[in-house]
């Protein structure tokens, strides 16, 4: 069996892999598309990274392909039900991003209600004539205040039970219902109401999937729906978002503040954003440690293994 890994990553996770196939992988930088259209016809597994395209025209020239193993818990890059018309599995690796990226999502929403990163920069760049009153630079508790999550996946429900240690209270909407003794785990509320949850929460948590379905998500009508002194945490995928509706709610103090690890536009949010101070962001990194790279390497191979040899559980997308 051939493997190709499309993206320059640390070894140590793909070890036993490496023992049992015939793997290639790039050398200081990932492959390009058309590397990889050009090698892909030789192989039966291709590992792809949350940004590479797995379409149409890749997965119609790859005559091989037996699996492709996405490197994270999104799988939007891959046409997925077409895949599976061709007999070809997807797999994910939900499990090792939950922990990190929920604990990104609550560092952000802390973030922006003390104002930490807005007064760090004040104080490198004011100096001393940063004002530093008693009355100045306030910012928001999060204890006794609501949390809505629209998305209670793994990393909604683990985000949930970090508001609920700091004192907050849950909401969450979500395409199903969880089991209600889920529910009391945590404890969570169900809202079936999108526009209920987002009028009533004092922070708002984008933790969905990207689909045709929520793309733009929260627009210029969710926005004006929040509360003036919310704050709108997105860890999942940039365009849950519409950008320009949120650079506007921020200037005009529809909400209050904005924490985001991901943006509509590619790896960088519009240049407006850039110049608010409401605004706390981070390049995409809720899975940014060496501890979890090296994990989801693993959990790659231990799907492209499972899948071959059938001697451990992997973690099959579900069909469209």
């Amino acid at each position: 069996m051939k493997i190709l890994v499309t993206y320059d990553m640390f070894r140590e996770g793909f070890t036993e892999l490496q023992e049992r196939y015939d793997v290639t992988f790039p050398d200081a930088r990932d492959f390009s598309y058309e590397e990889v259209y050009e090698m892909i016809p030789e192989y039966d597994v291709l590992c792809s990274m949350f940004d590479f395209p797995v379409q149409r025209e890749l997965i119609d020239h790859a005559k091989r392909l037996r699996l492709v193993a996405n490197y994270a818990v999104g799988y939007n890059n891959i046409d997925v039900a077409y895949c599976l018309s061709k007999n070809i599995m997807v797999t994910n690796t939900p499990d090792q991003v939950t922990v990190p990226t929920a604990n990104l999502a609550l560092a952000l929403l802390l973030d922006v209600a003390r104002r930490v990163s807005e007064c760090d920069r004040k104080l490198r760049y004011l100096g001393r004539s940063m004002k530093v009153g008693v009355l100045e630079n306030l910012g928001v508790n999060v204890e006794g205040k609501t949390l809505g999550i629209i998305g209670m996946g793994r990393i909604g429900r683990a985000l949930a039970k970090r508001a609920v240690a700091c004192g907050m209270t849950v909401l969450y909407t979500n395409r199903h219902r969880l089991d209600e003794s889920v529910e009391r785990s945590i404890p969570a509320t169900f809202v079936a109401d999108k526009d209920e949850l987002l009028a009533t929460a004092d922070f708002v948590s984008l933790n969905a999937p990207l689909t045709p379905e929520t793309r733009h998500i929260i627009g210029a009508r969710e926005l004006a729906l929040m509360k003036p002194s919310a704050i709108l945490i997105n860890t999942a995928r940039g365009p849950l978002i519409d950008e320009r509706a949120l650079v506007a709610a921020l200037r005009e103090g529809q909400i209050l503040g904005a924490g985001l690890d991901m943006f509509e536009f590619g790896d960088h949010p519009l240049p407006e954003l850039t110049k608010l101070d409401n605004v706390v962001m981070t390049p995409h990194i809720g899975t940014q440690t060496l501890d979890v790279r090296v994990a989801m390497a693993k959990a790659v191979s231990d799907n492209v293994i499972g899948f071959l040899e059938g001697d451990r559980p992997i973690t099959p997308v579900p069909r469209p």
